[in-house]
Order: C-alpha cells, then sequence, then structure tokens
C-alpha cells in the first residue's frame, strides 16, 4: 500500500523527470531555431515538437517509475547514502531513457523528439535527481546540526549519562552509540539478563555498571550524582509480560518513574528522556499524532499514561523531561527479543515454514531498534529549547503496516512459508501513527527498512546466531513466567495502591478481582 510520504515522493520524481524532458527539449528547440536551418515554418516544427514532448512525457512516466520502484527509490533506497545513492539514481534514469529510447525508436516509432533533447533531458533528470535526494540529506543534518546546537546560557554540556535499563532491547543497541560519542556511561539496571547484552561495550573504560534494582531510593541516589542526564528505559515491556502482575507492573513502570523523576529533579539533572510506547493511542481508524486522544486497551499502555502524567506534574522550567513513543520495534540487538511481530513471524517463516497472523487487519507503527537507539541519542545531543518538555512518536509513516501486510512482506523474502489465519486476536490494539514532528524538528529519518530487517533475523538464524528462537531469554512473559526473573518480582510493600487518578476522578490501575480479572497473556503480541 502506498503511504502518504511514498505518493509525496513518487509526484516529486514524476514532477522533476517531466520538467528534465520539457527543460532538454527546450534547450534543444532554442540551439536548432538560433543556429541550425529549419525546412518548413518554425511554428508548424514548435507543434510538432510539442506534440512529441506530450506523448513521449505519457510515456517516461509510466517507465521511469517503474525503474524507481525497481531500484528501491521508496522503500529500502532511502537508506542509500551519499555517493552510493547518487550512483544508483543514476542507474535508475539511465535505464528507464534506454527503455524509452527503444520504445520510442523500435517499437513506436520516432515521437518527434531529437535525439540532443533526449540526451539533454537524461542529465537533467539525474542533476535533478541526485540533487533533490542529496539535499534532503544535507538538510535533516543542518537541521541535527541545530538541534545539537549551543546550550543556552545556564545549560551545561552533557558529559555524564545515567542509563537505567541499559541492558535491555533498546539500551543494549544505544550503549554503543553513547561510548563512541565519548560520554561516561553510568549503567543501571539489575542484569537480569546477565552481562551477555552488553557486549563489547563490557569493560569500556567509560562504562561504569551498577547492578542494582532501579525501584530501590538508595541506588537511585548513588546512580545519580554527578549525573548531567538521563535516559530512562527501565519497564516491565509488553501487554503480556505487564499482565503477569498488575501490582509488579505498576511498581517497576509507575512507581520507579516518579522516584527516579524526583531524584533527578533533586539533584538537579536537566535532559531527562523517559521510552514511552505508541501503544497508549490503543485503537482508532485515524492516522494519530502526538496530540491525538489516548486511548489504552491494556495495563501496558497505562502504566506508561499514567508516568507521562508524572513527569509532567513534576516538569519546571529548569526540568523539562522528554518522553519518547516508540513504535512496535524489530530487529537484533544486544538482548534481541522474539515476542514481537517481526522478529517472531520471520523466525517462524524460516524455521516452520508457516506466518502465523492474528488480527491480520490491526495497524502497527514499525521501527527497527537501531533506529530507536539512533533516536533516543539525537534528542539527548538536541538543544532543550527543542526537546525540553515534548513527546516525540519514534517510527516513519513509510512503515505503518497492517500485521497483514508484514507477514506479506515476510512471505515475499521467504516464499516457502505458508501465511496462516488464526482468526481475530484479542489484542485489540490498531493504530497508523504519524511522525511528522520528529522528522521535522530533529530531521530524525529511520535507517532500517522491515526488508532489511527481517532480511538480518532470517541472517541470524541462518547462521546459527540465534539458536532457538522460542528459548525464554527472547521472550519477555515466557522470562517472568519461568521465574527467571530473579528479584524482579521482590514487592515493596505499599507501592502497588494506585497513584494518578484520571480526569474522571477514577484511578487508572484498580486492583484485579473476581469481576475484573487480569488478562491472560499470549506470547507474540508486540
Amino acid at each position: 500500500m502506498l503511504t502518504r510520504a511514498q505518493g509525496i515522493r513518487v509526484v516529486a520524481d514524476v514532477i522533476l523527470v517531466v520538467a528534465a524532458l520539457a527543460l532538454g527539449l527546450a534547450l534543444r528547440v532554442f540551439w536548432v531555431l538560433t543556429f541550425e536551418q529549419v525546412e518548413g515554418p518554425r511554428e508548424e516544427v514548435v507543434a510538432y515538437w510539442v506534440r512529441g514532448f506530450l506523448l513521449g512525457a505519457a510515456l517516461l512516466t509510466p517507465i521511469s517509475q517503474a525503474c524507481f520502484w525497481g531500484f528501491g527509490f521508496y522503500t529500502y533506497g532511502r537508506a542509500y547514502r551519499g555517493r552510493y545513492k547518487a550512483l544508483v539514481v543514476t542507474q535508475a534514469v539511465t535505464l528507464a531513457y534506454l527503455v524509452f529510447g527503444f520504445s520510442v525508436y523500435f517499437v513506436s516509432g520516432t515521437l518527434g523528439l531529437p535525439r540532443g533533447a533526449l540526451l539533454l533531458s537524461w542529465a537533467l533528470t539525474v542533476v535533478t535527481l541526485v540533487a533533490a535526494r542529496l539535499w534532503s540529506l544535507a538538510w535533516r543534518g543542518v537541521v541535527q546540526l541545530e538541534a545539537a546546537g549551543k546550550a543556552r546560557p545556564g545549560e551545561r554540556a552533557i558529559e555524564t549519562v545515567l542509563l537505567i535499563g541499559g541492558a535491555g532491547y533498546i539500551g543494549s543497541a544505544l550503549l554503543p552509540l553513547l561510548l563512541e560519542r565519548g560520554y561516561r556511561v553510568r549503567l543501571l539496571d539489575l542484569m537480569i539478563y546477565g552481562e551477555g547484552p552488553l557486549g563489547a561495550s563490557l569493560g569500556h573504560p567509560k562504562l561504569e555498571l551498577i547492578q542494582a534494582d532501579f525501584r530501590q531510593v538508595d541506588a537511585v541516589v548513588r546512580a545519580m550524582q554527578g549525573v548531567d542526564a538521563v535516559i530512562h528505559l527501565g519497564a516491565i515491556v509488553g501487554d503480556p509480560a505487564c499482565a503477569l502482575d498488575e501490582d509488579l507492573t505498576v511498581e517497576v513502570n509507575l512507581t520507579a518513574t516518579r522516584l527516579i523523576a524526583e531524584v533527578a529533579k533533586g539533584v538537579g539533572v536537566q535532559k531527562f528522556l523517559f521510552a514511552s510506547t505508541c501503544s497508549v493511542y490503543g485503537a482508532g481508524d485515524e492516522l494519530l499524532d502526538e496530540r491525538s486522544g489516548l486511548r489504552p486497551v491494556s495495563l501496558y499502555a497505562r502504566s506508561k499514561i499514567a508516568s507521562e502524567k508524572v513527569l509532567r506534574g513534576l516538569a519546571t522550567d529548569t526540568f523539562r523531561p522528554t518522553c519518547l513513543r516508540f513504535g512496535t520495534i524489530y530487529g537484533l540487538s544486544g538482548r534481541t527479543r522474539f515476542d514481537l511481530v517481526i522478529n517472531l513471524l520471520s523466525a517462524k517463516a524460516a524455521i516452520e515454514g508457516e506466518i502465523t497472523v492474528f488480527g491480520g487487519e490491526q495497524w502497527r507503527p514499525f521501527v527497527h531498534v537501531l533506529d530507536a537507539a539512533r533516536a533516543v541519542f539525537l534528542v539527548l545531543e538536541a538543544s532543550q529549547d527543542l526537546v525540553g518538555g515534548e513527546v516525540f512518536n519514534v517510527g516513519s509513516d513509510a512503515q505503518n503496516y497492517t500485521i497483514q501486510g508484514a507477514a506479506e512482506e515476510i512471505q515475499r523474502l521467504v516464499p516457502a512459508a505458508r501465511i496462516v489465519s488464526m482468526g481475530d486476536d484479542s489484542d485489540l490494539r490498531n493504530y497508523r501513527v504519524n511522525f511528522a514532528k520528529i522528522r521535522n524538528r530533529l530531521g530524525f529519518e529511520p535507517e532500517w527498512t522491515i526488508e532489511r530487517g527481517v532480511r538480518q533475523v532470517l541472517d541470524a538464524v541462518a547462521s546459527g546466531a540465534v539458536s532457538d528462537y522460542r528459548a525464554a531469554q527472547y521472550s519477555n512473559v515466557k522470562f517472568l513466567t519461568e521465574g527467571l526473573g530473579g528479584g524482579l518480582t521482590q514487592h515493596y510493600e505499599g507501592w502497588t495502591e494506585s497513584l494518578i487518578a484520571d480526569e474522571s476522578g477514577e484511578s487508572d490501575f484498580s486492583p484485579p478481582s473476581a469481576a475484573h480479572p487480569r488478562p491472560a497473556a499470549r506470547a507474540g503480541s508486540d
């Protein structure tokens, strides 16, 4: 399905191709009429060439579009950079003109377009399409430099970052980016998955590892000393995992967030980044942005909405937390998950030859874990004038897919696998998300596509890097269900009560009862 962003790029390319053809013909006509002898009335010659242009444009437009789609201009080609992008554009335009020329001179007969005009048009098309794409890239770079910009008076430079939950799915992808940039990173994590997710970053001279529970005030206060920025990624993530124990979810996702934010505010931390989720939008048919109403359908989403409310309530002129609402993540990181749609279905397709689909018509906004980490990094480096107190959806318009659409994309890469429809899903979420704010304000554009992410998973399965995608280490709900979470399941008395009331005066959280039991968990939810 053609997305709005893709449609805009298609229209822009059609305009550039037709304009280049018109300009090439105009230059050739000018040369002929000025410096060459013309047989017959000039008006008839010009009318003949104009007719040729109109017919040529009608033929060149679909040919060029077919070539552009084939070369990935509107899909994975968006990740091409620099000279390689210029080379791909040149190849696609050249192929389009070769096919066009063959059609004109060997199939349909002459259209009245001089060869010199076609040569000029080819050159102009290459130049304009390459320039348009490189200008877009350069402009994003300018925006990012301005976002990183100079600190405001009184806003100190960031040197030390506290990364909470840094051994998790996003955190293990973000950590190398921070260390490569030269930040001193203090990582606070209970390390329930061990030190494996940290990979090559473990032992880095600028990494300080604090293995502790971020629900404990003494651990948080100790970790917060001398910190310039806090990135809070720690949480029980996903609807099934959160549904296992409502009290524990409130404790970890909400109460601990309030504790961490209060300590950060108290010690003077100026930049506070919080990981939220697009699940807060719940279900709806419209395209949703940061100003849209929130209709949570799960405990996980309610816990994130309540946390965002807590952070807004704590905000001041000098403490302005930023909330990042991530789309449905896929791809590999230090702590890869296979309880997410793209990863799970890709592994099932490769190993079992089946792609099981629940609720295929439901929409999800997908984003690769490395792009999610890069978005956090970009917000960290941006001026507080741009990001302080703001909410950003993290993802791309082009990666809004239905579950069925995602399954078909996987099947295209694994043709031997068959799609098996399992009927409606008990998961009621259904949302398409607009990501214009983070794109326009910070120049964020994902570098990964679903196709590339699926190939990454397939390669990992084929190489044996992932031995058993069903293992508990790859699933939040399995890990907690099988009791592997260790100290995470220890409750602190008095922290399980409802904390935030909504506008109607009703609590966002209510204890389970016979009338309102905890929802059943199902593996495979995102």
